[in-house]
């Protein structure tokens, strides 16, 4: 599992961005598939959680992921739930000791959130479309009003598509543009005449520091490129394989 040093210097949280490594599921899921929205065996992926969790010293129940639909929605955590009644939303916060925020990517960049002096944390999904529709934002204003305070909050970017990897349309840049002329920073011709190639984590990055979060740091790994280590819905796409992988990222405040 990977760790960001601006949440390692925190004393009282855990957090972790696991790779695809020390699992048990086989084939495209191969192996530790976080994800039960995919086709992989349940059982599997149940037993995938529970190694996750036990690397954070918690029981399995303590993972708490929501039904991801790349909304800017979210939500408040003052219990674990079970995967069957998780609700439609991109992020989470909670000020609840022992409970794992858990966020499942496949090359949308997960956001882990703490400020340790109010001791409440927050966990983001970030796509293109839920960090455009402001997810980030909506994670920093649930986590204040659970009493955290905007410059005190440590955010960390864990492993995405890197630039490199993204290539889109010649349609996709208009939004951003849109939205801000500086965006035009997080976009690069791509050698696809009238393509470009897109800055995911950079525009993540932009977004939060833009909305008062004064330390940010960024994961460098490419989940396209690095297939030994993530899951990859790009590169599923692009080999035309049918299904795959979801990682799993997680923050929680000790007790």
């Amino acid at each position: 599992m990977i760790t960001l040093g601006a949440l390692n210097e925190i004393g009282d949280i855990r957090h972790a961005f696991f790779t695809r490594t020390g699992g048990v599921s086989q084939g495209i899921y191969g192996s530790l598939n976080c994800g039960l929205g995919s086709g992989d065996a349940p059982s599997a992926v149940v037993e995938n959680r529970a190694r996750a969790m036990a690397r954070l010293d918690l029981e399995a129940d303590r993972l708490t992921t929501c039904y991801q639909v790349h909304s800017p929605t979210c939500v408040v955590v003052e219990k674990p739930w079970t995967p069957d009644k998780a609700p439609q939303a991109d992020a989470m916060a909670t000020r609840e000791p022992g409970i794992a925020l858990g966020i499942l990517t496949a090359d949308c960049a997960p956001v882990l959130f703490a400020d340790s002096k109010a001791r409440v944390i927050g966990a983001a999904h970030a796509g293109w479309k839920g960090a455009k529709g402001g997810v980030l934002e909506a994670t920093v204003d649930r986590m204040v009003e659970l009493g955290a305070k905007r410059e005190r909050i440590v955010a960390a970017i864990g492993p995405c598509i890197a630039q490199r990897s993204y290539e889109v349309g010649p349609e996709f840049p208009a939004p951003f543009l849109e939205e801000s002329a500086e965006n035009r920073d997080f976009f690069a011709p791509a050698r696809k005449e009238g393509h470009f190639l897109f800055d995911l984590g950079g525009y993540v990055a932009q977004r939060l520091a833009l909305y008062g979060v004064e330390m940010v740091q960024r994961c460098p790994n490419d989940t396209v490129a690095e297939e030994d280590r993530f899951f990859s819905y790009r590169r599923a796409c692009l080999r035309g394989e049918k299904d795959y992988g979801r990682g799993l990222s997680a923050i929680v405040l000790q007790r």
